[in-house]
Formats: C-alpha cells, sequence, structure tokens
C-alpha cells in the first residue's frame, strides 16, 4: 500500500500529467496547410514505415501517416528565447539552408542561423516503424545560455481542426478518431503543454512574456498546437534525439516514439540511407547526360521512388503538397494533388522505366489497369489510393496511356490484352474528341489527347497480333490512320491571327479550327477568348509519340508560334506557359491562386486576376522533340535548364517563375520555384526520361511502332 502511495504521489508530481488545467479558446483559429514549393522530402525505402515528411523554410511541413494521401501534421518547429527579451520562431526570424547528409539519400540536414544561435536538424524516418527521427543540435553564438521550444501542429487524418492533445508524462499525445501522434525527445522535455492555435497554443503563450508559462491540456476537438521545453540550452546541453510517433492510437503512438527513440538516430539513420542506397544500386547506372547533374538525378529517382504508397503498390502520386494551401480552396480535408492521375502516372511511370526501374512501372501498370472501369473500359479522371474514382470527369488521353505503357513494358499477356481492349472500346465509343484535355478543364478535339489516342490504337494492335486477334489488329490501326490523317483538319487553324500558315491549337471545340468559336479559358482565364487564340506546346506529344514527323510543315509553324506566345526566356533558361491567358497561377502580386477566385476580364496577360507561371516539363519535351529532329546540342540544353530550376533540395517544381514578376519583384527570381507543387513527380520523371533520352540519341518514350508506321523508323 505504501509503494501505490508513493507511485500515485510521484504520477501527480510528473509535470503534464492528466491533470493539467483545460486550454480554453477551442477549436483556435482554422488550421491551414503551409507553402507547397518544399525543399525537401522523404520516407523510407521499404513498406514497414508508412510515414512521408516534407521540408520547407527551415522546419518540418507536412508528415503524411498512415498513408501518403493522408497529411498528420502540419509543421513542426523550434521557438528560441532568452527568457528575458525575445522569443522568435526560426521560421520566421533565421536565414534557412538545406543540404543533402548524403548524396544518395534523402537523408536532408536544414540549417537556421541568427546572429544569436545555430539550429541544425537531420531527418530520417525509422525504416521498421511509423515514426519521424531528426537529430537537434542548437549552438548559442554569443555564449549566452538559451531556451529551445518545439512546437507542433497535429493535423491528424488529414484534418487539423479536430484533435484533442494532452501530456503523458514527458511527452505530448494527440488523437482524433482514427489515428494519434506522440512526440518525445532525449533528454526529455522539461515542461508540455496542449492548446489551441491563437488562443492557447505554445506561441501565443512564449510572444507575451518569453516564458513558456501554460501547462495545458485540449480536451476539446479543435487545431490543437503542442508546446515542449526541451533541455537544450546551447551552450552546456546541445543535442537531442526528436521522435514524433504515429498509431491508430495515442498508447500505439507512444510505444512506437519510445521504441524508435530508444532505437537512436544513428541506426535509424544508417538504415534509412543503406535503403536508399541500395535502391539507387538497382538501377541502370547515371547516363553519361546527366553526369553535371547527378545528385538532382539521384534525387529525381528517388523523389518518384518516395511517391508510392506503401499500402496501395503501384500507387503514386502527384505530389506530397498542397498548392496554394489547396486544401483550403478546391476540397477539404486536402487530396487534390495527393490523388493518383492515369496521365501522371503515366509520365512517372515511363521515368522509373527509363532510369531502370521496371518492377515499379510495372506496378503502375497493374495499378492503372486494377482501376479500369467496367464495363465501358475507361479510366477515371483521378483516384483516390485504392483505385476508386474521385473525380467524374473523362480525359481520353488518360484511356491511351496505360495501352501505350503496356506496350512500353512488353505485356502482351492474355489478361493485359483484355484490359487494353476494353481501353481501346472506350477510345473508339467516345473519341477521338474529348471532354476533358490534358490541362482538365476544355472539352474537344485536342491535338496532345489525339496523338495518344492514335499511338494507343497502334500500340494496341501489336498487343493483339501477339494474341493472334489480327482482325482487331486491323480495324484498330485503320481508325488510327484514319484519325492521323485528320488531326490537322480537326486541330491547326488556316486564318488564325498569329501566323499565315496554318498552326496547332490547344484544342477545337467542334473539329473546325477555321471559325471564331469563343470558350471560356477556365482557371481564372478570361472568358468567350477565338480558339484560334490559344496556343499551347503539347501539340509536340504528335510528335514525342510519333505520330507525326518532327518537320511537318505544321508542326514547324507552329514550333514559331508558340515560342513567340509562350517562351519565356530566364536566367535558369527557358520554359513555356501551358497555354495562352493560363490563369493557373499566383495573383499579380505573387499570393495565392485560389480557385473561388472570379475569372480575369481581360486578355492583356499581365493585368489578369491571377497568372499561370511557366513549367519545366516543357523543356524536357521540347528536349525530346529536338532529339527526334537530331538537335541532341539543344537537348542537352533543356535538361541544363531544367536542372537549374531545381530548388536547394533538388526538389523540381510544377511551375516558375515568369515574366509577369509580383509587384515588387524581390524573392521571386525568373525559372525558380513558385508556391505551386514542388516536388512534381512529372517534373523529376521527365528529367530522368530526357537524360536517358539524350544518351540513347532518341526519344526513349516514343513507341516505336507508331513511329515507324508515320514519323519514320530512323
Amino acid at each position: 500500500m505504501r509503494h501505490f502511495r508513493v507511485a500515485v504521489l510521484l504520477f501527480l508530481l510528473t509535470p503534464g500529467t492528466a491533470f493539467a488545467a483545460v486550454a480554453p479558446g477551442a477549436p483556435g483559429q482554422k488550421a491551414l496547410w503551409t507553402e507547397a514549393d518544399k525543399d525537401g522530402f522523404g520516407t523510407a525505402t521499404g513498406t514497414r514505415s508508412k510515414v512521408w515528411h516534407t521540408l520547407d523554410d527551415g522546419e518540418l511541413t507536412e508528415v503524411y501517416y498512415p498513408d501518403i494521401a493522408t497529411p498528420a501534421l502540419r509543421d513542426l518547429q523550434f521557438v528560441i528565447s532568452d527568457g528575458r527579451r525575445f522569443a522568435e520562431r526560426e521560421r520566421q526570424s533565421a536565414g534557412h539552408a538545406i543540404a543533402l547528409a548524403d548524396q544518395r539519400s534523402l537523408t536532408y540536414t536544414q540549417t537556421n542561423t541568427t546572429r544569436r544561435y545555430r539550429i541544425v536538424k537531420t531527418y530520417v524516418t525509422d525504416p521498421r516503424r511509423d515514426a519521424l527521427v531528426v537529430d537537434v543540435r542548437l549552438v548559442s553564438r554569443t555564449g549566452k545560455k538559451l531556451k529551445l521550444y518545439a512546437l507542433a501542429d497535429p493535423a491528424l487524418s488529414n484534418d487539423g481542426d479536430d484533435d484533442r492533445g494532452r501530456s503523458v508524462r514527458r511527452a505530448l499525445v494527440a488523437h482524433d478518431k482514427q489515428a494519434a501522434s506522440a512526440l518525445l525527445a532525449s533528454p526529455r522535455f522539461r515542461r508540455t503543454s496542449s492548446g489551441y492555435l491563437g488562443r492557447s497554443d505554445g506561441w501565443t503563450d512564449l510572444r507575451s512574456d518569453h516564458k513558456m508559462s501554460w501547462t495545458y491540456r485540449a480536451s476539446k476537438p479543435g487545431n490543437v498546437v503542442q508546446t515542449a521545453l526541451t533541455a537544450l540550452d546551447g551552450v552546456k546541453r546541445r543535442h537531442m534525439t526528436l521522435v514524433l510517433g504515429f498509431g491508430r492510437t495515442g498508447a500505439s503512438a507512444l510505444s512506437t516514439a519510445h521504441t524508435a527513440l530508444r532505437t537512436g538516430f544513428r541506426r535509424s539513420a544508417t538504415r534509412y540511407a543503406a535503403g536508399w542506397h541500395a535502391y539507387l544500386g538497382s538501377l541502370t547506372p547515371r547516363p553519361a547526360s546527366a553526369a553535371p547533374f547527378a545528385t538532382t538525378y539521384d534525387v529525381s529517382a528517388m523523389t518518384l521512388a518516395a511517391s508510392e504508397d506503401k499500402t496501395h503498390r503501384g500507387a503514386y502520386v502527384a505530389s506530397p503538397s498542397m498548392p496554394w494551401a489547396f486544401g483550403q480552396g478546391l476540397e477539404k480535408p486536402s487530396s487534390v494533388y495527393h490523388l493518383v492521375w492515369s496521365r501522371d502516372l503515366y509520365q512517372i511511370a515511363t521515368g522509373l522505366l527509363a532510369a531502370g526501374d521496371r518492377a515499379g512501372a510495372g506496378r503502375s501498370l497493374d495499378y492503372l489497369f486494377g482501376s479500369q472501369q467496367t464495363p465501358d473500359g475507361c479510366f477515371p479522371q483521378n483516384s483516390n489510393l485504392d483505385g476508386t474514382k474521385h473525380w467524374e470527369n473523362l480525359q481520353l488521353d488518360e484511356v491511351a496511356f496505360p495501352v501505350v505503357l503496356a506496350w512500353q513494358l512488353g505485356r502482351r499477356d492474355a489478361k493485359t490484352f483484355g484490359s487494353v481492349k476494353r481501353a481501346v472500346g472506350c477510345i473508339l465509343e467516345k473519341g477521338p474528341a474529348t471532354p476533358q484535355e490534358r490541362w482538365e478543364n476544355q472539352s474537344g478535339w485536342s491535338p496532345a489527347t489525339i496523338a495518344a489516342e492514335i499511338a494507343a490504337l497502334v500500340c494496341a494492335a501489336d498487343i493483339a497480333r501477339a494474341n493472334g486477334d489480327t482482325a482487331s489488329a486491323v480495324e484498330w490501326e485503320a481508325k488510327a490512320d484514319d484519325w492521323q490523317s485528320k488531326v490537322d483538319g480537326w486541330t491547326a487553324t488556316a486564318n488564325g491571327p498569329f501566323d499565315p500558315q496554318p498552326y496547332y491549337l490547344r484544342l477545337s471545340k467542334h473539329g473546325d479550327p477555321n471559325v471564331g468559336t469563343t470558350y471560356d479559358i477556365g482557371d481564372s482565364g478570361p472568358t468567350k477568348v477565338d480558339q484560334r487564340k490559344v496556343t499551347d506546346p503539347s501539340f509536340l506529344e504528335l510528335v514525342r509519340l510519333g505520330v507525326k514527323r518532327f518537320d511537318a510543315p505544321v508542326v514547324l509553324t507552329t514550333l514559331g508560334v508558340v515560342d513567340r506566345r509562350l517562351a519565356v526566356d530566364t536566367p535558369h533558361g527557358r520554359f513555356w506557359h501551358r497555354f495562352d491567358f493560363d490563369g493557373y497561377g499566383e495573383k499579380q502580386n505573387g499570393s495565392p491562386w485560389d480557385v473561388n477566385l472570379p475569372t480575369n476580364p481581360t486578355e492583356d496577360w499581365a493585368k489578369n486576376t491571377t497568372i499561370g507561371r511557366v513549367w519545366p516539363i516543357f523543356a524536357g519535351e521540347r528536349g525530346e522533340y529536338e532529339l527526334a529532329a537530331g538537335q541532341s546540342t539543344a537537348a542537352r540544353g533543356r535538361l541544363a535548364a531544367m536542372a537549374s530550376a531545381a530548388g536547394p533540395g533538388h526538389m523540381i517544381s510544377e511551375q516558375v517563375w515568369d515574366q509577369f514578376p509580383p509587384s515588387g519583384s524581390a524573392g521571386f527570381p525568373r525559372g525558380l520555384e513558385t508556391t505551386s507543387a514542388s516536388p512534381l513527380a512529372w517534373s523529376h520523371a521527365q528529367f530522368l526520361r530526357l537524360a536517358w533520352s539524350i544518351e540513347a540519341g532518341h526519344p526513349v518514350e516514343r513507341p516505336s511502332a507508331v513511329a515507324c508506321r508515320y514519323a519514320g523508323c530512323g
């Protein structure tokens, strides 16, 4: 009985027990995701650890658990104080640097520096469990002792507004109805608290008197922010291991975190790096074309591999980010770029295939055919990780690409042929016009989509012959030939304002490119624009997929039109806009795009509400065209441009700043990432594929069955 009383007394005296005061101010301010331009991205290579992490501006940003579509933490940063005169957050106050701690592993180190202190943080996930492990070093640059606080913002189950938080001994636990997290450290935290953003959180506490006065528990659901006073002072105590563990319950998250802490950072980091070393070692040796950009090449390969879910294999997402805090505008809880698009997955798979990861490319195809719709044989516009349809529209290039991928992988078995045949049925029934084209906001006759459809028909015919179905092969090739002969008449205007010779449009609304049909650009672009005024670099799909020769007259004319209309020369190389008057980008002042913004009232791009910036993928696609044209030197320049556009952590973004810099343009350097998605898996896949295309002397993605039929086998 005496031992029991002593245990109870010790429990009551332990800081941060369940007897802490209830935090006021629930539910707190609304949760918002962090910026999408990530500096770093990582996860372990195996499937046992279902945790992914992102880094940006000197702090840990969104962490994903239990899959790559589900954010579980918004951010974690440190507050530094002397306890008397100042308290500052490292993200806002310090200069930031990021670097790979290991050039062949997604192991990143952040260094944040002011005149008072330097904080160095290195991140890995424990390959054997659901935990993130961080090595933290604090150095006082003045010789005076400091106080270091961890400030963590859970956002469990893809929603930061319904969490609860409490202290359990010297750990911080958060939970909602589906998942939980646990934050602890060695040496142990000195003081802990869980409050609500803007009302009772740690930063609200610290910024008032530079001391931590509150020790709350957040017992009601809301936007919980958790705070811990660490043992570090920057003088005598400089080193700490921080662990963030996850589980379905608070108890399991705590158990995971404690086990990871006992394992230690060094052992976890060694295992983590060994996994990435083995993965890179399994690939085809890096091509000579990538030698000047070796680290960006390796990071690109690892980024693609890291973008695959660990439960639903073959499900590679578009990006581990929320462009323009996307979760707040288009959908909440966040999804969008965490979905799987057939088109993006095709790009990823061909990048993996080029680099030598045939198994990953094969899993992609298995996933695609697993999500194929019945009975029509089409594919969803995008899907959840489990393959179920998410958005409802149909894009016929997304139906065509799995067929082309099957051909590229040499998959000619009967089961694959069954899936191919159903996809062809969808294309023949609904094409060649598409309900949505490549950029997802217009219907019509698109040269890019029709190129993919033709390529799919020819590839499918080859697979049909391998399965003894000569009749289908003949029928599909005849349809491909018919569409190939008509694509110019459907999509190239002979009386447009940009050139006296015919040039390809982004699309024609009704298959007649010579009439002044108008349509709304979409994505906050202007309304009622003459279709003959809208061009798009995507017409090069006709050449890249082997449907047209590189020197076809309409192709050459359109190259000039697109370069005059959409190309932007930057200090990092030449890049292109998606299409004329694109509004899918930041506002004029650089603030975020939002789905609810009004459409732009004018065709004067610089005066538009929002401006779609330039995309690095187009440099890669132009490079592939140039290889088809025998211009290898130019193609090497495109590869260099893509590498130059990568951020400090070698992440390649969706968009980079263009010729319309935001007002007060300092901090918006042309040719470097905007706050769009970064890393974008498509961008990294395009970089890998171009590197191997340069090595091969021709676009490695181009199906020879198509090129030999229409563009020449050379």
